[in-house]
């Protein structure tokens, strides 16, 4: 009996090791990161970070008239995201409305990868793992190793037919799990309708558009100067942006390695208020704030420490 486990096991292998030596891994995340912008498909895939979960629905579609998706919560409270290009509009009730509020849009998934590699290839190293099955798809396993602690490291599964990513683990320095996405269901899309890209309208509610206007472009001698951010990191957006409990829009920076991303938000210290600082964390969340030259800071980012904190000293004021 041990002989034929043994013999069966063996003969599991050649296949295995050869997906393994056959995949050039950065040549799979590249399909990767095309199939989910290119090709027309929806599904539904359960986000998981800690104790918590919940299931989304994604519809997206790219006939040559371009780019467009759906996401609709079916966990908890209702929210959907119609995005058009790189333009998102999110609709999300409140009370007895509904709000609507438009941004810029970011990678989400399964359009978690840049277009381009290349500033990826400095901060991870990339390896190809077996194939696994997820949501009845073969998928190729490639890992994304961090080449320091300002970043996590990544597993990806990408469909071995078509390259769309099916399933993506974030992991810390210990190999423990922060975060999870898995689709459950999916379906390649063979049809040009339109029909679908719309939101459930509820009749009941008033619809109330809250606009998060983009703030002009700055330049470092307008305000402020970046140093000393950590390798691979660079500004990638910046916009005004609403925080609760303030009457008006604070500056919003987003830096990124092309894969991770920090926000950081600048806003004036009230005469009086109580200055926070320090660091805290929820699942794979960091948050980190301090005060520079009479402002608060707060950055926060599903990345280590290391990382917000180093950010958040990166940013100084000219007098």
């Amino acid at each position: 009996m041990r002989f034929l486990l043994v013999a069966l096991l063996a003969a599991a292998l050649p296949s295995a090791w050869a997906g393994q030596d056959a995949a050039d891994p950065w040549k799979v995340l590249e399909q990767a990161a095309h199939a989910a912008r290119d090709l027309s498909y929806k599904g539904i895939f359960i986000y998981q970070a800690g104790t918590g979960s919940r299931s989304v629905q994604i519809t997206h579609m790219n006939y040559g008239q371009g780019e467009y998706a759906r996401i609709v919560m079916l966990d908890g409270q209702p929210r959907e995201v119609l995005s058009q290009g790189n333009d998102v509009v999110i609709f999300s009730p409140r009370e007895e409305k509904v709000i609507i509020e438009k941004r810029r849009g970011h990678n989400m998934f399964p359009a978690l990868l840049p277009s381009s590699l290349d500033n990826l290839k400095t901060s991870y190293e990339a390896r190809a793992g077996g194939s696994e099955r997820v949501g009845g798809r073969m998928g190729q396993v490639i890992f994304l190793d961090a080449r320091d602690k300002y970043r996590y490291g990544y597993k990806f599964w990408a469909d071995q037919q078509n390259g769309l990513l099916l399933k993506y683990l974030t992991v810390d320095a210990q190999d423990r799990v922060m975060e999870k996405i898995a689709f459950s269901q999916l379906s390649l899309l063979d049809t040009h309708e339109m029909d679908w890209f719309q939101p459930n309208v509820d009749h009941d509610k008033a619809y109330v558009m809250e606009e998060h206007a983009p703030s002009k472009v700055l330049a470092e001698s307008e305000g402020w100067t970046l140093s000393n951010l950590p390798p691979g990191y660079r500004k990638v957006d910046q916009m005004l942006t609403r925080v609760p409990g303030k009457a008006e829009p604070v500056p919003h920076l987003i830096f990124s390695d092309g894969l991770a991303s920090v926000s950081l938000f600048i806003e004036p210290l009230a005469k009086g208020a109580r200055p926070k600082s320090g660091h805290s964390v929820m699942g794979a969340t960091h948050f980190y704030a301090n005060v520079v030259d009479g402002r608060q800071i707060i950055t926060v980012g599903e990345v280590p420490e290391a990382a917000v904190e180093q950010i958040a000293h990166a940013i100084d004021f000219q007098k």
